[in-house]
C-alpha cells in the first residue's frame, strides 16, 4: 500500500511538473479577435493610491541625508528580501518551477513576497504564466506592444483585457493549488502585507535604534517598496525595448544589463524568454545574477534542489538558429 501510494505521488508530482511546462510555454496559435480594442476603462482609485505611493516615496528621499545609517542599512535588507520573494519566489519558483524548494525556503519567500506586495504567489504566477504564453498580445497583462508606460505601471491603472481574464482563467493551475504554503498565503494575503511590507520595516529601526516611526515608515517601508515595484516592472517594459536578442531576435525582449543589475538577475530577458525553465534565466551564472546566487546557497545548505539549466549544447544551436548575432560567450 505504501509503495503504491508512493508511486502515485510520483505520478501527480510528474503530472504538475509537465503542466507546469506546458502552461507558460509560448502559444503561436493565439489570435486576437478583430475589433476588441484594448481596455481604456481607468481604475481611479489604483491611479490616487499609486500617486500617493511615488509622492511619499519621493519625500522618504528627502529625508535619506538625515536618515541614520543603520535605517538605510535595513532598507536594504528589506529591499533584497522582498526583491528575493519575487525573482526566487514567485518567479523562478512558483511562475516556472526551475527549481525545488523545501519547506523552510518556501515558507521564507512567501514571506518575503508579502513584503513585496505585488499580489499573491498564486494571483502572480497566473498572470505571468499568462504573460509567456501569450506575449506581447493582447492577451498579456503587460503586452509591450502598447508602449513603455503601459508596460511599466499602465496596466494597473487600467481594466485589463477581457483576453487576458479569459486566458488566464483556462490554465492548469494545479501545481499552485497544491501548494500548501501558496493557498495559505492567498487566504491571509491582506494581513500578511500589513505585517511584513509596512509594519516590520517600520518598527525594527524604531525598536532597535530608536528611529523614529515616521522615518522607519517612509524609507524602508514606502520608498523601498516603490523601488522594489519600480525595478520589477522594469522587467517588462525597458526589458522588452532595449538591447541585444542573442538567443531569439523575432521576439521583443531583450538582454539589458542596467535592468538586470537593478531586478537582482531578472534583465537577461531574452534568454529567459527563449528558455524559460533555466533557475539562472540566464547563460552567464551569478555575473549581475544575485537571485542565482542566492538559490546556489540555499542548494548547498539542503534548502533548494533540481535547479534546471539548459545543456550548453541546446543555446548555442538555439543562438545559430535564431540569435542576431549579437552573442558574446564568456
Amino acid at each position: 500500500m505504501v509503495a503504491s501510494q508512493k508511486k502515485k505521488t510520483l505520478r501527480s508530482m510528474k503530472a504538475m511538473d509537465k503542466t507546469t511546462l506546458s502552461e507558460d510555454a509560448y502559444d503561436d496559435a493565439y489570435k486576437p479577435k478583430e475589433g476588441l480594442e484594448p481596455s481604456r476603462q481607468i481604475v481611479w482609485r489604483n491611479v490616487v493610491l499609486m500617486s500617493l505611493l511615488h509622492i511619499g516615496a519621493l519625500y522618504g528621499l528627502i529625508l535619506i541625508p538625515s536618515t541614520s545609517a543603520l535605517t538605510l542599512m535595513w532598507s536594504a535588507v528589506c529591499f533584497m528580501i522582498s526583491a528575493l520573494g519575487i525573482t526566487a519566489g514567485v518567479h523562478r519558483l512558483w511562475s516556472h518551477r526551475s527549481y525545488k524548494a523545501s519547506l523552510p525556503l518556501r515558507i521564507f519567500l512567501a514571506a518575503a513576497n508579502s513584503m513585496a506586495f505585488q499580489n499573491d504567489i498564486y494571483e502572480w504566477a497566473r498572470d505571468h504564466r499568462v504573460h509567456h504564453k501569450f506575449s506581447e498580445t493582447n492577451a498579456d497583462p503587460h503586452n509591450a506592444r502598447r508602449g513603455f508606460f503601459f508596460a511599466h505601471i499602465g496596466w494597473l491603472l487600467v481594466r485589463k483585457h477581457p483576453d487576458v481574464i479569459k486566458k488566464g482563467s483556462r490554465l492548469d493551475l494545479s501545481d499552485l493549488e497544491a501548494d500548501g504554503v501558496v493557498m495559505f498565503q492567498r487566504r491571509y494575503y491582506k494581513l500578511s502585507v500589513v505585517v511584513a511590507c509596512f509594519l516590520i520595516p517600520m518598527f525594527v529601526p524604531w525598536f532597535f535604534w530608536q528611529e523614529s516611526l515616521w522615518v522607519g515608515y517612509l524609507i524602508p517601508g514606502l520608498l523601498r517598496y516603490t523601488v522594489v515595484l519600480n525595478v520589477s516592472w522594469l522587467v517588462n517594459s525597458a526589458a522588452h525595448m532595449w538591447g541585444m536578442r542573442p538567443y531569439d531576435h523575432n521576439i521583443n525582449p531583450r538582454e539589458n544589463k542596467l535592468v538586470a543589475f537593478s531586478a537582482i538577475g531578472e534583465g537577461f530577458h531574452n534568454y529567459h524568454h527563449t528558455f524559460p525553465h533555466d533557475y539562472a534565466t540566464s547563460e552567464f551564472g551569478s555575473r549581475l545574477n544575485v537571485t542565482k546566487a542566492f538559490i546556489d546557497l540555499m542548494s548547498y545548505f539542503g534548502l533548494a534542489s533540481d535547479c534546471r539549466r539548459m545543456p550548453r549544447e541546446t543555446i548555442m544551436a538555439r543562438v545559430k538558429r535564431t540569435g542576431d548575432g549579437s552573442h558574446k560567450s564568456g
